[in-house]
């Protein structure tokens, strides 16, 4: 349902668009007899669109238009007028307004530019989603065991309004999870907001999370709407939730058990119409046992859980990140597409990328593809640290020869890869199947005997 804020100084004609709105659309309407209450109204209240007419005493539809600009209150508006003078409508969409209609003209006309202006406002909220998304040159690619059953635990908790906790290394990917379940969720046409608590210095996260009044603290100088605000009908994700102070994890929790929350400066409770997601590479149960987590506040947190597991327990999905990488960077620098190489390849699939994961082979292809002087990156165009032939061979057990770095087909030097990956695995866990099948992702210790098998692995 969407929340409509309807200006107009005249009792009757406000209140016949309110309920013909109610009516025809569904929505909840609020009223302002003028343009200064509704500015007030804009300032305190979650609304998605504000039908405006022009001419008012006072402060006029231009005025309010000048006044959510100065405000930086991005609200679609829709305007109207009773004179017939469409000169005015057209410099009212010059200070921001969406569309414009004549009083004169059906309600169900006006039901259709307001719907029109939701669509709008939403597809410009999901275009600026994309566009962040892009920017990352990240996604959920990989078709390895770990990554299939971590999409069919998605696929089964994204439809469940409960809060999900996402665990996982830095760099691993646990953002891509929460834009996931929200993609997949009740509400995916709704706002998805995320908010690094990491990254806030710690007297800005409650204003960050919950917003602030003008003048409820040194620099407040107009009113800010929070994550919660911003999310509203959509879902918040709140990533490394476990950097939040106390004081505002126990705030946190009282939102979560309430459901409602008040600006910084604020006696006026508001509604927090969200799904909360949350994320962190902490051991939160060992930061409960030692006194910086609330117990409470994780048991909220943590209905279902998604671990995201590290880029180096699924080196089969290292070649297509590979490639997705090299295209979106091409495309970012306008550069000619690029090639890896197989013994490129190879070395890449062997590093174990325990320092940031996806993050980290991300920025490796980046600086790949710019010092790459021709078509195809070759293995002396990777980083020392990866590039290094006796770093490579470091990674094969005793127990057989170090993998190829040349003289072979890519499928060839991918089999030697894994047999490396395996034997290094195997090696770890004493030769314990089922575990050494559990760090590799693989469904089994079964699948792990096939892959022993096809290698001619033993024990030594």
């Amino acid at each position: 349902m969407s929340r409509l804020l309807i200006v107009d100084d005249n009792p009757a004609l406000r209140e016949q668009y309110a309920y013909d709105l109610a009516r025809l659309g569904g929505h909840e309407v609020l009223q302002a007899a003028d343009g200064a209450e509704g500015l007030r109204v804009l300032e305190t209240e979650p609304v998605d669109c504000v039908v405006l007419d022009l001419e008012m005493p006072g402060i006029d539809g231009f005025g309010v238009l000048r006044g959510l600009r100065e405000k930086e209150i991005d609200v679609p508006v829709v305007v109207y007028t009773g004179t017939g003078d469409f000169d005015r409508c057209i410099r009212a969409v010059r200070l921001g307004a969406y569309g414009f209609v004549d009083k004169d003209e059906p309600v169900e006309r006006v039901a259709q530019e307001i719907a029109n202006a939701l669509e709008h406002g939403r597809l410009a909220a999901e275009v600026a989603s994309l566009r962040r998304r892009l920017g990352d040159g990240s996604g959920m690619i990989g078709d390895s065991t770990a990554m299939d059953d971590l999409r069919a635990r998605i696929a089964k908790v994204a439809p469940i309004p409960s809060p999900v906790l996402v665990l996982g290394e830095s760099g691993s990917g646990k953002e891509l999870v929460a834009r996931e379940l929200h993609r997949l969720g009740a509400r995916p046409k709704g706002p998805f907001t995320a908010l690094n608590c990491a990254s806030l210095p710690e007297n800005l996260v409650e204003s960050e999370l919950f917003g602030h009044e003008r003048g409820a603290f040194t620099g407040a100088d107009r009113l800010r709407r929070g994550a919660f605000e911003t999310a509203r009908g959509g879902t918040l994700f709140l990533d490394e939730i476990g950097e939040l102070p106390p004081a505002v994890q126990a705030k946190l929790l009282r939102v979560l058990e309430t459901g409602e929350f008040s600006r910084l400066g604020a006696t006026a409770t508001l509604k927090a119409d969200v799904r909360v997601l949350a994320a962190t590479h902490r051991d939160l149960d060992g930061d409960v046992a030692a006194g910086r987590f609330r117990e409470d506040l994780l048991y909220r947190l943590n209905v279902h859980v998604l671990t995201v597991p590290p880029l180096r327990d699924r080196p089969e999905d290292v070649p297509a990140l590979v490639d997705h990488f090299v295209r979106t960077t091409c495309e970012r620098f306008r550069c000619r597409h690029k090639t890896v190489s197989a013994e490129a390849m190879a070395r890449l699939q062997i590093h174990r990328w325990s320092r940031n994961n996806v993050r980290e082979l991300r920025n490796t292809v980046e600086r790949m593809v710019l010092a790459a002087d021709g078509s195809e990156i070759l293995p002396r165009d990777l980083p020392g640290e990866i590039g290094s032939p006796a770093g490579v061979a470091g990674a094969a057990s005793s127990n057989g020869p170090a993998v190829r770095t040349s003289g072979g087909t890519l499928q060839e030097l991918r089999g030697e890869a894994e047999r490396v990956i395996v034997l290094a695995a195997l090696e770890r866990n004493a030769w314990h199947l089922t575990n050494t099948a559990r760090e590799l992702g693989l469904a089994d210790h079964a699948s792990l005997s096939k892959v022993i098998k096809r290698h001619g692995l033993k024990r030594p």
